[in-house]
């Protein structure tokens, strides 16, 4: 388990904002259409990508990454929420929800020899977790490992994993039956080309072209020991929730960035088009609109980095990252609904930047964890909270 301290200092934070800020306001945005229509990520933004350091920057600095702690994550997903969010999919799952497996649960020999390539971009890592039964909820998990000798056999079925077509390692998520009758969810490192590995085509969405998803099936799936990450098969459950706590508030901050481009389109636009004579940022109520956006954009903010520092500190690593990604992931379906108010029936037009944007932010209400989730975790975790105080 990775225990070093990933913070990088403020002056070489702020070149890595600035360089990705221009690498997405320059090189990405002008070829969104390109993206959606494709379906796909150009090959030369992934090169430019990888060459920055975007598949390992929140990988430790000793496995090959920049070492971005989540504070500093944010600011960065805030920008790279700003373009289609594809784009940081491509890479998302390296940093976020399966980098961190390893880099929390993963053993010296594990990290080792995954994380170099992983922070490089050579290897693309999945995080397989979600099933038919089992999605915001990993207590439902149907795939088996059983342990055969020096071996595991895998043996179930996975859906809408992400990065899924081109991953070269899966973060599998399996229930392990105990001798006494028991079960652990436990986690494996399985390589993609591993025998009885399966991965379907990748699906058609609603929205986020060029982030490509698909089912993945294990049949018979044999790894050996050392796939299994700790060194007890109960570390799974554990991992999947840290794993999934740390990029909700991620996720959040992807939010922010995307509610900051609809809002910018928004003024854009109702600072030029015109109705009849009149420009409609003239109009009052059109005023009232973009006073809403940017009022939601502005509490999604503050709270997305109040969120990063109270999990970083330890103080909160369980309430405070529902709580963003639930505000937030809502805050810009908001958003986003006004902007293409604001945008009248343009707005409506597919290649339209909002009409892109719409359809992309609806998935963040729903994956790593759905707002209904977010609100029992909430919910539940003030109530337990509170009888523990009384208890004491």
């Amino acid at each position: 388990m990775y225990n070093g301290n990933p913070h990088v200092p403020a002056d070489v934070f702020v070149d890595v904002l600035d360089q990705v800020r221009a690498f997405v306001r320059q090189h990405v945005v002008p070829r969104e259409v390109e993206i959606m229509r494709g379906d796909q990520i150009p090959s030369d933004l992934r090169t430019r990508a990888a060459d920055m350091g975007l598949f390992g920057y929140a990988l430790p600095q000793e496995w090959g990454g920049l070492g971005l702690d989540l504070v500093q994550d944010v600011e960065l997903a805030m920008e790279l929420g700003y373009t289609s969010l594809s784009l940081r999919s491509m890479f998302g799952t390296n940093n976020g929800i399966a980098g961190q497996v390893l880099v929390g649960f993963g053993t010296e020999a594990q990290c080792k020899r995954w994380l170099p390539g992983l922070a490089a971009g050579g290897i693309v890592a999945s995080f397989a977790l979600t099933e038919q039964g089992a999605g915001s909820d990993p207590s439902g998990l149907r795939t088996t490992a059983s342990r055969e000798g020096d071996e595991w056999v895998l043996n179930g079925a996975k859906r809408f994993i992400t990065n899924a077509p081109d991953a070269g390692l899966f973060v599998t998520f399996a229930r392990v039956t105990s001798t006494g009758g028991g079960s652990d969810i436990a986690v494996f490192l399985v390589p993609a080309n591993t025998a009885g590995v399966e991965v379907g085509p990748h699906d058609s969405k609603m929205g986020q072209e060029g982030s490509r998803t698909a089912d993945v099936t294990f049949t018979g799936v044999r790894v050996s020991a050392e796939a299994l990450v700790g060194t007890e098969p109960n570390a799974g459950y554990r991992a999947a929730m840290t794993s999934l706590a740390r990029g909700r508030i991620h996720l959040a901050a992807l939010a922010v960035g995307a509610a900051q481009r609809a809002h910018d389109e928004s003024v854009r636009y109702a600072s030029s088009a015109k109705q009849g004579s009149a420009s409609i940022g003239d109009f009052q109520l059109v005023q009232a609109m973009l006073a809403d956006q940017r009022t939601d954009l502005t509490a999604g903010r503050a709270l997305v980095r109040d969120a990063a520092r109270t999990y970083v500190s330890g103080e909160d690593i369980r309430i405070a990252p529902s709580v963003a990604k639930l505000f937030c992931t809502e805050m810009v379906g908001r958003v986003a609904d006004l902007a293409v108010q604001v945008h009248g029936g343009t707005g409506y037009m597919r290649e339209t930047p909002v009409e892109r944007i719409y359809r992309d932010v609806r998935l963040m209400r729903l994956y790593e964890g759905t707002s209904e989730i977010q609100r029992l975790i909430i919910g539940g975790g003030l109530v337990a909270a509170e009888r523990r105080r009384i208890s004491t």
